[in-house]
């Protein structure tokens, strides 16, 4: 799928950018990632929301195998949909799933980042003025 073609079906949304990422591509509206291509097909940012609509009509998630230490693979999910193919037909309805990924897009930018747990200090051992060890968190 050239970069042409999904600047022209979505431009009933709005102009995108295509960038190419990890052997697919990703569709961007001002520097935001609401969309990717991967394998010929076009996935569309979703929420718990939105997953019913395109349950409804068929889709499934992106995933991509995750290779373990031990040689197995697993597969990992991502927050994109497949593309219904109807909307390929049907630049308005198009424009209204882009819009809605894209507002979701923005909402996840926007929220604050989980912070990671901050690692316990080991005690470490102190000299008193006496030269004994003490310890101290």
């Amino acid at each position: 799928m050239d970069a042409d073609f999904i600047r022209d079906l979505f431009a009933p949304f709005r102009p995108v950018t295509v960038r190419r990422l990890f052997g697919g591509a990703g569709i961007f509206v001002d520097g935001l990632m609401f969309g990717l291509v991967f394998d010929g097909a076009i996935f569309l940012k979703v929420d718990d929301a939105s997953i019913p609509d395109f349950e409804r009509e068929g889709s499934k998630p992106f995933t991509y195998a995750l290779r373990k230490r031990g040689g197995d693979a697993s597969r990992q999910v991502m927050s994109y949909w497949r593309l219904p193919e109807r909307l390929y037909d049907d630049p308005d309805e198009l424009a209204v799933w882009a819009r809605r990924a894209f507002a979701i897009a923005e909402r996840k930018a926007a929220a604050p980042r989980a912070r990671p747990k901050a690692a316990k200090k080991k005690a470490r051992p102190t000299k008193s003025s006496a030269g004994r060890r003490r310890y101290r968190a």
